[in-house]
């Protein structure tokens, strides 16, 4: 079985009382802010190893290291293989700055985003902006609706009741 199905059955049993659920997902977010700040400090720092070597590197389990791939992963400059992945697959975590921030913006994760590791990456008024981008990326505009007796938006000349509203 590939890691990150083991993975998703520890992190997301819907078998395992909430309680526990909950303290897991605090344990690992705490883990996951730390590589993160780490990531972080040398972010054009090139960062390879198997997934093993990483998680040792890191002070996780192959597991945790397992979740952090998972969570990274849209944020790579290049995807790893996180469906197939074993103990032993090469993995990247060269990481894109942008999209890592906005991806963090998008998962409401502010202990990660907030990090003051940012700070010398990018200045406060880029975070600012990366930060509505992503934001307003999410908001869905909806146009005018066309009125049944206005015309038609095809451009017939015909009202929109008599023409494309049939």
């Amino acid at each position: 079985m590939a890691l990150l199905e083991q993975w998703q059955k520890i992190a997301y049993n819907e078998k395992t009382n909430k309680a526990e659920l909950q303290k897991f997902w605090q344990r690992y977010f705490l883990l996951e802010k730390g590589v993160y700040e780490k990531l972080l400090e040398h972010p054009d720092e090139k960062v390879e190893g198997t997934v093993k070597e990483l998680a040792e590197k890191y002070n996780l389990s192959v597991m945790e290291m397992t979740g952090f791939l998972d969570g990274i992963n849209d944020s790579l400059v290049e995807a790893n293989p996180i469906e197939t992945m074993e103990e032993d697959t090469k993995v990247s975590l060269a990481f894109d700055k942008e999209k890592l921030y906005k991806n963090m913006v998008d998962a409401k994760a502010d202990w990660l985003y907030e990090l003051p590791q940012w700070e010398a990456i990018f200045d406060k008024e880029t975070r600012r902006k990366l930060y509505l981008e992503q934001k307003k990326s999410g908001t869905v505009v909806v146009g005018k609706k066309v009125g049944r007796n206005d015309p038609c938006p095809c451009g017939s000349g015909k009202k929109y009741k008599h023409c494309c509203g049939r």
